[in-house]
C-alpha cells in the first residue's frame, strides 16, 4: 500500500506552503482564540482534504493562489464542523487527543466553530472566490441533512441500503466531492470538468466511508471487537446486508440487542459474529470496490501525470488503509 509520504511527494512543496498559509487563516486577536486555534492545527489529520484540491487543480489546469485558498476554505469548514460534531455527539477525544470541548467546554466550542466558519466564508468573499464558496457551502449544507437523515432513521433501527448510502453520500462524500470540485474549479477548468471531479469525489468519498464502516466489524489493538457504530445504534451497510439474509425473527433479534444491548460487549460480539456469517463483510466490501472502480474509470478521461497518479494512489489509500 502506498504511504502518504510517498503520495505527496509531487504536491509536498505546495502542502508546506499551505500549512502555513492555514495557520495564518486561523490566527485571531483573542488570546484564548489563539490557544485553541493552535491546538487544533498542532493535532490536524493526514492532509487528506488538501490534497485532493491540489492533485485536482494540476490535473485539470494549474495549481494557483486561489487554490491555496480553496483549500483552507474546505479545511476551516470542515474543522467547524468536527468541533460541532464534537459538541453534538458529547465526544471527548478526536484523533486521540481530547476535543475541544472536552478542555474548553461546549460553550467555548460552539463559538470557536463558528468562529472557523466565519473566517472560511470571510477568506473567500475578501478573495471574490464565490465560485469555490458556492461548492464549500453546499457541501457543508448536504453533511448537516446527512447527519439530520441519518439521526432520524437511526430511531426505527431499519435502514434500506438506498437510505444508507445517501446518508454517507451526504455526510462523508460531498466534502471530498467538494475539495475535488474546488481543486478543479480554481485551476481554471470549465463547468463539466468540475462536475466530473466532483462525481470523482463523490466515488471516492461513498468508498471511503464503506472501508470505514468495514473497520468497525473487526478487532482492536487488545483483541478486543470494536463495534463503535453498533454501540452507538448505527445501521451500516454490513449490517444492513446481514439483516436482508435472515429470517423477520432472526431480524428483529439483531435489531433489538443494537437498540437494547449496545454497552453489553457480548452481545455487540454477537451482531459482529452475525454480520460476518451472513456475507455483510464481503458485500459491502464488493460495494466499496465499485464505488472505487467509477472513481478510476472518471480519472481515465484526462491525460497521465504526476496529479493523476496522484489522485489514483489516494483512492487506493482510502480503499486498502488499515486504520
Amino acid at each position: 500500500m502506498f504511504k502518504l509520504s510517498e503520495i505527496q511527494k509531487p504536491i509536498a512543496n505546495e502542502l508546506a506552503i499551505f500549512e502555513d498559509k492555514f495557520k495564518e487563516s486561523m490566527r485571531s486577536s483573542v488570546p484564548l482564540l489563539d490557544r485553541i486555534t493552535h491546538y487544533i492545527v498542532k493535532r490536524k489529520g493526514k492532509q487528506m482534504r488538501p490534497m485532493f484540491v491540489f492533485f485536482s487543480a494540476g490535473l485539470c489546469g494549474s495549481i494557483n493562489e486561489a487554490t491555496h485558498r480553496g483549500a483552507a476554505l474546505v479545511e476551516l469548514l470542515h474543522t467547524a464542523t468536527l468541533v460541532h460534531d464534537d459538541v453534538v455527539d458529547n465526544a471527548n477525544v478526536r484523533r486521540g487527543f481530547f476535543s475541544v470541548n472536552a478542555l474548553w467546554k461546549n460553550k467555548i466550542a460552539v463559538l470557536v466553530g463558528d468562529f472557523l466558519l466565519a473566517k472560511g466564508l470571510s477568506l473567500s468573499i475578501r478573495n471574490h472566490d464565490f465560485n469555490l464558496l458556492e461548492i464549500v457551502t453546499h457541501a457543508v449544507e448536504q453533511m448537516s441533512e446527512g447527519e439530520l437523515l441519518q439521526i432520524e432513521k437511526a430511531r426505527r433501527m431499519d435502514i434500506e441500503e438506498a437510505v444508507y448510502f445517501e446518508v454517507i453520500r451526504q455526510k462523508t462524500a460531498s466534502l471530498i466531492a467538494s475539495c475535488c470540485a474546488c481543486g478543479a474549479a480554481s485551476g481554471g477548468a470549465e463547468e463539466s470538468t468540475v462536475e466530473l471531479m466532483r462525481q470523482f469525489g463523490e466515488n471516492v468519498g461513498i468508498a471511503f466511508q464503506i472501508k470505514d464502516d468495514l473497520f468497525d466489524f473487526g478487532i482492536d489493538d487488545v483483541g478486543k471487537p470494536l463495534g463503535n457504530d453498533i454501540k452507538e445504534k448505527k445501521i451500516t451497510l454490513p449490517l444492513i446486508y446481514a439483516l436482508q439474509q435472515v429470517s423477520k425473527s432472526e431480524k428483529r433479534h439483531i435489531i433489538n440487542l443494537v437498540k437494547n444491548h449496545s454497552e453489553d460487549a457480548k452481545k455487540v460480539h454477537e451482531v459482529i459474529a452475525f454480520v460476518k456469517a451472513n456475507g455483510g463483510m464481503e458485500y459491502a466490501a464488493s460495494k466499496m470496490l465499485t464505488y472505487q472502480q467509477e472513481a478510476f474509470d472518471i480519472l481515465t478521461r484526462f491525460p497521465v501525470n504526476d496529479y493523476r497518479n496522484g489522485l489514483e494512489q489516494l483512492v487506493r489509500y482510502t480503499t486498502e488503509r488499515n486504520k
